[in-house]
């Protein structure tokens, strides 16, 4: 008895982890764990039996959380996006724009993923949109299996990332930090992620110009009666849409300098991005409204099937970033918009409504239990001192701040390889946090480098969903190109698997370079208040307490 007593915790991980192996589903594990092993301490002595009566409590408090009601907004507005029919266009004018370079069509599927990641945020949708659209092209133009795979599932994990990511969202809740402040945080690391990519691509481009090889010229099919390509007007408006944006910018700037308030690089992104597409819109109203005939049909098409998802971008994240309107408030409005551009593309019906509404039930009702299975599971855990286990196993690291870091995302990489995201959100943040906390490290950019890390977990092998994802939807025997007619080979799993190994090796540089540079999470997220919420005194002078007729404030003083 005197031995379970010393090694509680320890045991109760062990169990965790031999109920995990188990199958059955992580909800009712954490629950049956945190009740077996509550009971036995209330057996041992360890705690009295009141403390079960906290669990009730505990369920109540998680089904009044407003920060998780942003979950189901996002999800809807995920899969209705998806049935809109915007990935696919997308895709196809991207990879008309990019095509003629070598790598044109991988970064067109960066791009693409970048854009379907700010605006559906649904990891599934994405991988699978652009295996079943832009794999058949990649391999019909000959591009390596490797690189055509990786770039697809890569991108599509970008959702992971860059808000709204509903990671993001959990991660807040679990740190006890603004929803908001996450997602200016992971702004610019998911930014530089999709430059990373990008840099890859033309590094590979270069090196290796036949795994990468450009479109020919008959597959190019935006072309005008003249002949002409339409990337002369395309790089026109591409130019004053730039300078209006830079513009934007620079007033971003002079509003800082002129110390009317601090605004992040984030916020001054999404407005420059918004203000650049206002501006190329504008002109080609003008152009088609007078006939003028100043832009090609390739500089029509971009344009406007580029202004959906900006309009989307800047409903959930411009109003946010802005503090217009809360997360919560974002999504819906992101969920509304979503309704109104399907209803236009004339995709919105009663069995899209459906699916999308089953969908986000069964997502948001996996996030409920599984937060409440985590909620029992901490309440034995902190009853039972376990952070003062956790704290004594890294207190004598190397390293102070940075080794806590690596010896941390070492911990969450590895795990990636067995659990899925949302179980390592529930299960080891709340053990990781406090200790970040008391080291004096920012929890907004441990919760970004945790859910950059997190995105690993989709490409690493056995789990990893995205590695599923397009496996579902690749090629599993020859078929013959209904294009060239020429016979392509199908994609075997080892290929998908390899594929993946690069980009996760470019995720971790991506998670070293944000140990390195904090600046890259804090810097956007303005003046914060230094103020310790425990050091505020209310005194109340009695010689001064207000009466009936007395100022009701007066005789408190706020120290």
């Amino acid at each position: 008895m005197a031995w379970a007593v010393d090694n509680f915790v320890p045991i109760l991980f062990l169990g965790l982890f031999v109920f995990l192996l188990s199958g059955f589903p992580v909800a009712f594990v954490l629950c049956a764990v945190g009740l077996l092993f509550g009971m036995f301490g209330i057996i041992l002595g360890l705690f009295p039996v009141e403390m079960l009566q906290a669990v009730p409590l505990r369920i109540i408090g998680i089904m009044q959380n407003d920060t998780i009601l942003a979950v189901p907004y996002f999800t809807f507005m995920g899969i209705v996006l998806q049935k809109s029919g915007i990935a696919e266009d997308l895709l196809e004018t991207t990879g008309q724009v990019f095509g003629p370079l070598r790598g044109g069509l991988a970064i067109s599927v960066i791009v693409v993923g970048a854009l379907l990641a700010a605006t559906t945020g649904v990891i599934s949708a994405a991988v699978i949109s652009m295996g079943l659209i832009s794999l058949p092209v990649m391999l019909r133009y000959g591009y390596s299996r490797h690189v055509a795979t990786g770039v697809i599932m890569a991108s599509g994990s970008l959702a992971q990332i860059i808000p709204p990511s509903v990671i993001l969202i959990v991660l807040a809740d679990q740190l006890g930090r603004s929803v908001g402040d996450m997602f200016l945080g992971a702004m610019i690391p998911g930014l530089c992620l999709v430059g990373i990519y990008v840099l890859f691509v033309v590094a590979v481009a270069v090196a290796r110009p036949s795994w990468v090889p450009a479109m020919p010229v008959e597959a190019r099919t935006y072309r005008e009666a003249s002949g002409s390509s339409g990337y002369r007007s395309l790089s026109v408006l591409f130019t004053v849409a730039t300078i209006a944006g830079f513009a934007a910018w620079l007033s971003g700037e002079l509003f800082t300098q002129m110390n009317l308030g601090t605004r992040g690089m984030s916020v001054d992104i999404v407005i420059s991005v918004v203000t650049g597409a206002a501006t190329a819109i504008a002109l080609i109203g003008i152009d088609r409204l007078f006939h003028f005939g100043w832009f090609s049909t390739l500089a029509v098409r971009v344009t406007l099937l580029l202004l959906p998802p900006l309009v989307l971008i800047f409903l959930v994240l411009g109003t946010v970033f802005l503090g217009l309107a809360t997360p919560t408030e974002g999504g819906a409005m992101g969920a509304i918009g979503a309704l109104v551009l399907a209803a236009i593309r004339r995709r919105l019906d009663a069995v899209v409504l459906r699916g999308a509404v089953e969908h986000t039930a069964r997502l948001t009702c996996f996030v409920i239990f599984i937060l409440i299975g985590a909620s029992v599971f901490s309440l034995v855990f902190n009853a039972a001192d376990g952070h003062t286990f956790v704290e004594g196993l890294f207190e004598h690291l190397p390293g102070g701040e940075v080794g806590f870091l690596v010896a941390v995302n070492t911990l969450v990489f590895f795990l990636g390889f067995f659990l899925d995201f949302f179980e390592i959100a529930f299960i080891v943040i709340p053990i990781l946090a406090p200790i970040a906390e008391g080291m004096g490290i920012d929890l907004i950019w441990f919760g970004v480098l945790i859910a950059v890390n997190l995105q690993t977990s989709y490409l690493t092998p056995p789990f990893g969903f995205a590695l599923f994802f397009l496996r579902n939807v690749a090629p599993r025997q020859d078929y013959v190109d209904r294009v060239t007619g020429a016979r392509i080979s199908r994609i075997s799993t080892e290929q998908i698997y390899r594929g993946a190994v690069a980009f996760v090796v470019l995720q971790l540089v991506m998670i070293a370079i944000l140990i390195i540079r904090p600046g890259l999470v804090t810097d956007q997220l303005g003046v914060r208040s230094t103020i310790d919420p425990t050091s505020v005194i209310i005194k109340i002078e009695p010689e001064t307490y207000p009466d009936a007729d007395d100022d009701p404030m007066r005789g408190f003083r706020v120290e």
